[in-house]
């Protein structure tokens, strides 16, 4: 669930930003309020998560002077102007200037939401977008999200370090829900065109004239550029690649070899065969699967990664608690044990549902991890338990998530945690190098 998006009302009349400060937050915005624009400037910056609503004629800073300095601080800052009976004139130099909207008092309530709803979409679309494009800028950013400290982990981080510096086109396979997408990202991001274009389409997505229109033009009149123009330079990632037609193989090997070597663009096709027990060889005509196999990475399944699914399951419950505003569950040792026995079908996507399950029933004080491990609905497939492993392994998982989860609770306070742990200082410390847990990670 994503956090509300902020409203700054700047007004120099207390009533009027009170009311609309009022009305706004009973419509579900999160609000705070200014009396004068220098005020609000001392708050609202460049990546604000919100917008902007201002009266135009203000003491001090005035309306159209404010405006114009938030956009030199974010031009793609919603602000909507509050304007006066005769100020029509000023409210359209302010939409020139890159106001996102107007309103003329009186304005109806109503239709100040409405307004508001459409900015703050607005804006919390173009902050994603931007927080991608930094991400896909940023390999170490992208690679983070490769969470684990698995061996399987450790050698797939290895792989898209070398395979992103290669010039290869790449060939992603693998269970679905192993994270195959941001693999492709993770590529793209520690790679030499990092910072260049990037572009995701999903063969399966659309019938074969309108995919080969989106692929390779021509775009109807007033359309966006093909994808492998909006590509050039970058990496183009083709989802479902088993999906692609023959017709349509045939223009993709084209494009490739004209292309020639080192490839301007890097293709990266994702296959989800796995579940069907085909391959890419199976279905592709054998000379473009050889030119897009050349480099080929399989990120590994859930189930081989060991106390991955502990660490991942402790960071997802501990997001969704902090989206809907209550506490992560307590993971008993038993719910540990289950947790780490359980095949996983759906791999990272469906703990990613388990997870988020199990804060909500924590939030409703009714459930357990158990129960959702053995749910049989359409969101989260049933999960048994598969062969047993060794105590100590079950034993060393549970310890460490345990004192993981305690070192986040006390933020890094190395005192509180041998308190609550009933452990001396040496135990904890010599447990934390075991488990490759450091202090300064939760401070």
């Amino acid at each position: 669930m994503a956090k509300a998006m902020k409203i700054a009302i700047v007004d120099d009349e207390k009533d009027m930003r009170q009311s609309i400060g009022q009305w706004l937050a009973l419509s579900g915005f999160d609000t705070e309020t200014f009396a004068s624009a220098e005020e609000a400037l001392r708050e609202v910056g460049a990546d604000y998560p919100g917008i902007v609503i201002s009266d135009i004629r203000m003491p001090g800073m005035d309306g159209m002077t404010f405006l114009k300095k938030l956009m030199s601080i974010d031009s793609g800052l919603p602000v909507i102007m509050i304007t006066g009976h005769g100020d029509v004139p000023m409210a359209v130099e302010a939409m020139r200037v890159g106001a996102f909207d107007f309103l003329e008092k009186p304005f109806n309530p109503d239709q100040m939401t409405a307004l508001c709803k459409r900015a703050t979409a607005h804006r919390r679309l173009m902050l994603d977008n931007r927080q991608l494009r930094r991400e896909l800028g940023d390999g170490s950013a992208v690679m983070k999200k490769l969470i684990g400290t698995s061996a399987e982990m450790e050698r797939l981080r290895e792989d898209i370090l070398d395979l992103g510096q290669a010039d290869g086109h790449v060939l992603i396979d693998g269970e679905t829900g192993t994270g195959k997408t941001l693999v492709a990202h993770a590529l793209h991001a520690v790679g030499a065109r990092a910072g260049k274009p990037f572009s995701l389409i999903s063969c399966a997505a659309y019938e074969e004239e309108e995919l080969s229109r989106r692929l390779f033009g021509p775009m109807e009149e007033g359309g966006t550029q093909p994808l492998i123009e909006k590509a050039r330079g970058g990496t183009l990632v083709l989802e479902d690649i088993e999906a692609l037609s023959e017709p349509l193989q045939a223009r993709l090997l084209t494009y490739i070899n004209d292309q020639g070597t080192p490839a301007e663009t890097r293709v990266v096709a994702i296959s989800n065969l796995q579940e069907q027990g085909k391959t890419c060889e199976d279905v592709l005509r054998s000379d473009l699967f050889y030119r897009l196999a050349a480099l080929r990475i399989t990120p590994p399944p859930l189930r081989t990664r060991g106390d991955d699914t502990l660490i991942l399951f402790t960071k997802l419950s501990e997001q969704f608690a902090d989206e809907y505003g209550c506490d992560a569950p307590a993971v008993t040792a038993q719910e540990a044990a289950q947790l780490l026995q359980a095949p996983w079908p759906g791999n990272v996507r469906q703990l990613i549902n388990v997870a988020e399950r199990a804060v909500l029933q924590n939030r409703r004080g009714s459930g357990t991890i158990a129960s959702l491990l053995m749910a049989d609905n359409d969101e989260v497939q049933p999960v048994m338990t598969t062969e047993g492993k060794p105590l100590k392994e079950y034993v060393e998982a549970f310890e460490r998530m345990l004192i993981d989860n305690t070192m986040r609770r006390h933020k890094g306070s190395i005192v509180s945690v041998m308190e609550e742990l009933c452990l001396p200082r040496r135990t904890l410390n010599e447990k934390m190098a075991k488990y490759g847990l450091a202090r300064a990670d939760y401070i």
